[in-house]
């Protein structure tokens, strides 16, 4: 598990065909690795197969199906990347509990200035419209950030100064693909709905008493 909080900026140095898949070869200052441990890269969680002797690159495995299903497959050889070592146990949580499985590659529709900020809206595809919602926490290339607003096709996010200078998101123009992870409690909360629902009225009402909320009569 990660948190959205980038740890640094990196670089794809190289990708190579491997099998039947890549991979990839990305510069980054991330200290001491472990071969077999997990750094999300631009948010697609991946798992260090070789650490360069300088200690300042690593290299990853990438399956077809992340290559097809994420940036990672068609980035530019050269082209930056966030970087962000796994969660330890007792570490703060400063953003949300990110799993660094990509739901979706969407794109970056706008750019605003907002002050010093920056509004991004992001298309995504129709099917994660139930997973995301005002307020709450959406993942944009392994970026935490806070959802301002929603419709079925389309988000935007407040990106501060600071986020701005130390990921990639101040870099992307309109058009750029991004990789999107929706909230993985809103996952869980509306699989849990969808399967009480599916046992009718009275099934949804016993799962949501169950879960403690009280039927006050008004609904």
């Amino acid at each position: 598990m990660f948190t959205g909080l980038v740890e640094l900026k990196g670089k794809l140095v190289r990708r190579s065909r491997r099998g039947p898949g890549y991979r990839l070869t990305v510069a980054g200052a991330l200290g001491a690795l472990t071969l077999g441990e997990s750094i999300s890269v631009s948010g697609a969680c991946l798992t260090v197969v070789s650490v360069g002797s300088d200690a300042l690159s690593f290299e990853a495995d990438v399956s077809l199906e992340t290559a097809s299903k994420t940036t990672l497959g068609g980035l530019a050889i050269g082209s930056p990347v966030n970087l962000e070592r796994a969660l330890k146990v007792g570490d703060r949580l400063g953003g949300h509990l990110v799993s660094g499985h990509v739901d979706a590659v969407a794109e970056l529709l706008r750019v605003a200035p907002a002050g010093e900020a920056q509004q991004l809206s992001v298309g995504f595809p129709r099917e994660l419209a139930r997973f995301i919602a005002a307020k709450g926490s959406i993942t944009l290339d392994g970026v935490s950030l806070t959802v301002n607003a929603v419709s079925e096709r389309e988000l935007s996010v407040m990106v501060i100064p600071h986020t701005l200078a130390v990921t990639t998101l101040g870099e992307l123009r309109p058009g750029a693909p991004i990789n999107l992870e929706v909230d993985t409690l809103a996952r869980y909360a509306v699989r849990f709905l969808e399967v009480s629902a599916g046992n009718g009225e009275a099934g949804l009402k016993d799962a949501l008493a169950r879960a403690g909320y009280q039927d006050t009569g008004n609904s």
